[in-house]
């Protein structure tokens, strides 16, 4: 990443792996604005951290889900690049936010998979056409999906969540294809587990559970590195690649018996 003005969105920023993506992009000379959709003094709390790094910063209160906001939310980005920035465009797209479910087969509620896949998928649909087109037309940007090793393969009691994430990374992939040539550059970041908010408490073994700061320099770098696709730790990457050509008969039997969701 250059340090010469750039800024980044960074959506799902005020907490978690989103909140350190933030600060570690910051510490590279780049502004900052960040979404979120509640605890707004956590949100806040960031921007001040940024700023005390030296770099301007703002948090945005969004529903990223909403397509009925996306038309406002479109409105006070280019009012916010152009007032604080005197710009019209981003450098970089950091899609972070995102929600999990854990979940029975037979106790799926329609609401709320429909809410899951509104801030995973829905919501990655409206950040990036908010910010794709000034990108396109500038001829320069990245766009960065945090998507899941969970995106490869179903998992017990993930229908929801590796659904969402499985569209995500095929979406980011489909995006990638479309702009070959345009100058904006396209990463699909596939995580292991990392310790953030989302997977406290679980009772289930996260086999190779990365500390936050090793998962955010690991990403930073792939995004300097403009890879196409990331996946990591490699062992689990390894191991998840293996599930992806074996048979179903085989892999039924090793994902029956393992749930890393609760």
């Amino acid at each position: 990443m250059s340090t010469a003005t750039k800024i980044a969105l960074v959506t799902g920023g005020s907490r978690g792996l989103g909140k350190d993506m933030a600060l570690s992009i910051a510490k590279k000379g780049i502004d900052v604005i960040i979404t979120y959709r509640s605890k707004e003094a956590e949100a806040l709390q960031v921007v001040s951290e940024i700023e005390s790094l030296g770099q301007k910063a703002i948090a945005l209160h969004l529903d990223m889900s909403m397509f009925t906001s996306l038309n406002d939310f479109v409105n006070t980005v280019k009012t916010t690049l152009q007032v604080k920035w005197n710009t019209a465009s981003f450098d970089f797209l950091i899609n972070n936010a995102g929600m999990g479910a854990t979940t029975e087969a037979t106790e799926l509620d329609p609401e709320e998979v429909a809410r899951l896949i509104g801030v995973n998928v829905i919501g990655a649909v409206n950040s990036v056409a908010a910010v794709l087109p000034e990108m396109a037309k500038r001829g320069s940007g990245q766009l960065v999906a945090v998507s899941s090793l969970s995106a490869y393969r179903g998992l017990r009691k993930s229908a929801a969540y590796c659904a969402s994430k499985a569209s995500l990374s095929s979406f980011f992939e489909s995006l990638r294809i479309d702009l070959i040539g345009s100058g904006v550059n396209v990463t699909i970041i596939h995580p292991g587990f990392i310790k953030t908010p989302l997977t406290a408490g679980r009772k289930a073994d996260m086999p190779y559970l990365m500390e936050l700061d090793y998962a955010v320099n690991k990403i930073i770098g792939a995004i300097e590195k403009k890879k196409k696709s990331y996946a990591f730790p490699w062992q689990l990457a390894t191991i998840v690649r293996a599930g992806m050509i074996m048979p179903n008969f085989m892999y039924d039997w090793i994902a029956r018996r393992n749930s890393f969701r609760e």
